[in-house]
């Protein structure tokens, strides 16, 4: 799978760079960050409103906000016409949030900084459809790859194959995405990536794409 992140596009461009490349993702993902949580200050409602007028394909919103406002956002974001949104392990009220996302129709996901043990996705497992690894730090572009991040993307694999519980879970790699990465995080057991300029700067984006859709996922654990 391949997940484009709207933070690379055009965003003076914005609809005309989701028709650009609708026809080679799998999803938009969407960074929103309150300036607090995060550093940047990414994206907001009213905006999501105009990609989700923009496309049909799914919506996944990585929502990096404090606690004070985080149920107030999933809201927000949901009448925006999110399909899914993912908030942080971080978060203190993770739980209660995501039989919020959930209660709202919407598939709800986890995010692990690069800090934050892998085990700690354990106990909310059975409520989620997406976990999403960072492999660099939240909210500033260009870093390098963290050097432990296809091993804890095995980690959550081998994770995710002891739950109890049915249903898949979508693992996801964000963060440090190049040509040189892609292949080691695939095989560590990473279903989709988020693509940012691998995909947006691409001289040839269908090439790009069957690249990447090409690429061996190793699903022997998960």
């Amino acid at each position: 799978m391949a997940e484009m992140s709207l933070w690379s596009a055009d965003l003076a461009r914005l609809g005309a760079e989701i028709a650009r490349t609708e026809p080679f993702t799998d999803l938009y993902h969407i960074d929103v960050a309150d300036g607090h949580f995060a550093p940047a200050l990414l994206f907001f409602p009213d905006l999501v409103a105009v990609c989700r007028r923009s496309t049909a394909k799914p919506l996944h919103v990585h929502l990096m906000a404090s606690d004070v406002i985080l149920e107030a956002q999933i809201r927000q974001f949901a009448d925006a016409g999110a399909d899914a949104i993912s908030i942080h392990a971080e978060n203190q009220n993770l739980e209660v949030c995501l039989d919020l996302i959930g209660s709202l129709g919407l598939v709800a996901g986890i995010v692990l900084q690069v800090q934050t043990p892998v085990a700690a996705a354990g106990a909310v497992l059975d409520r989620i459809g997406l976990l999403t690894l960072l492999g660099t730090r939240i909210g500033v572009k260009g870093q390098a790859l963290d050097a432990q991040a296809a091993d804890r993307l095995r980690e959550a694999r081998a994770l995710i194959a002891k739950r109890m519980t049915p249903g898949p879970i979508v693992l996801c790699a964000d963060g440090g995405i190049r040509e040189n990465t892609v292949p080691d995080l695939a095989k560590a057991g990473a279903r989709t990536v988020v693509m940012g300029s691998l995909a947006f700067a691409s001289e040839n984006l269908a090439e790009r794409m069957a690249w990447i859709h090409a690429q061996p996922v190793e699903r022997g654990l998960a």
